[in-house]
């Protein structure tokens, strides 16, 4: 069967942000936590600026994984919380976006592929680092969201060559780990920083999910 991953970012009005956060704290276990995270970011940080991915035999443009493109995807998925407690959180807050694609909500699918982890192959540890949240993952009350804005359009601001790079390895993550040639990687770029604006604009908290279907 073939699954399709999704990376939301949306605005969330500030006491549905701040009701989700108390009830949050309340019913919450402590999140499970990868069981290397400081020797797979120092790996992943060795092999940032090199290719995890080979030019594709098969298919010309597109890209095939190497074992340590499985490895780094694989890191991405042991670090997120899957409990059920926030698999709740996520559909309540999911249930406050607003119910259109716009300034105050984006929304990037891939088949066989996570978009946020292509995102962050493209940024790098380092960058992918100074974005909110748990790799994709994230609830913010609105002072937050002004408090982190800047380190977000540090990261997702690119232009020239940074862009054409990353770009390029978008495009390598969503072919060799995902079925999506035709991927808007200047969305994913784009997006979830139009969003964050628009949060700070308005006054409204933001929540980022990443989910499977």
């Amino acid at each position: 069967m073939s699954v399709t991953g999704v990376w939301i970012v949306g605005v969330v009005p500030e006491q549905e942000v701040r009701g989700s956060l108390s009830a949050s704290v309340q019913n919450s276990s402590p999140a499970p936590v990868h069981r290397d995270v400081p020797g797979e970011l120092a790996w992943w940080r060795s092999k940032a600026r090199t290719s995890m991915f080979t030019p594709s035999t098969s298919s010309p443009g597109d890209w095939s994984a190497d074992d340590d493109a499985l490895r780094l995807s694989a890191f991405f998925d042991a670090c997120r919380d899957e409990s059920d407690h926030a698999q709740e959180l996520r559909d309540t807050v999911m249930d406050r976006f607003p119910p259109d694609v716009g300034e105050g909500l984006f929304v990037a699918t891939a088949r066989k592929a996570d978009p946020f982890s292509a995102l962050a192959y493209a940024l790098g540890p380092d960058a992918t680092l100074r974005l909110p949240g748990r790799f994709g993952d994230f609830l913010l009350p609105a002072e937050q969201v002004r408090a982190q804005l800047p380190a977000v359009e540090e990261t997702l601001v690119l232009t020239g060559t940074p862009r054409r790079e990353a770009i390029e390895r978008i495009h390598a993550w969503m072919t060799g780990l995902g079925d999506d040639p035709d991927h808007d990687a200047d969305e994913l770029l784009d997006g979830p920083l139009r969003v964050l604006r628009h949060a700070v604009r308005t006054g409204h908290g933001a929540a980022g999910q990443v989910r499977w279907y």
